[in-house]
């Protein structure tokens, strides 16, 4: 991210139950050079109260960008997602990443016309996902996060 965007402000939350697929998706974002503040949230209800309703989170203090799974405990990724997308305020500009082991076209599609920004099928194998997180962690590094204030 060029320096007139500054990076740090960016919150990267990250809806991942596998604590496994979490720490490596976090150690290759930071290999990749992304020093973001990463919030980690294992479950969908806790992940939405924190963009909705928290003093830091994307609808009160902009800008954030979403790395999302879809097989959660409570609820689908593709609900959490039909959420943001469909808001009224800020949220809904937020960028999605969607990373998981689905490979379903029509899951694909589905999320695409949710609003997903990107989707990523999880490799199985450790390196060939790690090397996939490492792309990620270049793409985060170059994309431009809309500012999610309204003007106020």
């Amino acid at each position: 991210m060029n320096a007139s965007s500054n990076p740090q402000s960016v919150n990267i939350v990250m809806i991942e139950d596998d604590e496994g697929h979490a720490r490596l998706i976090e150690k290759n974002i930071r290999r990749a050079g992304i020093l973001n503040e990463i919030r980690h949230f294992t479950d969908g209800t806790t992940a939405l109260d924190y963009l909705f309703n928290a003093a830091d989170g994307p609808q009160r203090n902009g800008p954030a960008l979403v790395l999302l799974d879809l097989n959660l405990p409570d609820m689908s990724g593709t609900d959490i997602l039909a959420r943001i997308k469909g808001s009224d305020g800020p949220v809904r500009r937020t960028p999605v990443v969607v990373l998981t082991t689905t490979d379903d076209k029509v899951e694909i599609q589905r999320c695409y016309d949710l609003g997903a920004n990107v989707y990523i099928t999880k490799p199985v194998n450790y390196e060939s996902f790690a090397q996939a997180i490492r792309q990620l962690g270049l793409f985060l590094s170059v994309i431009q996060v809309p500012d999610l204030d309204d003007g106020r």
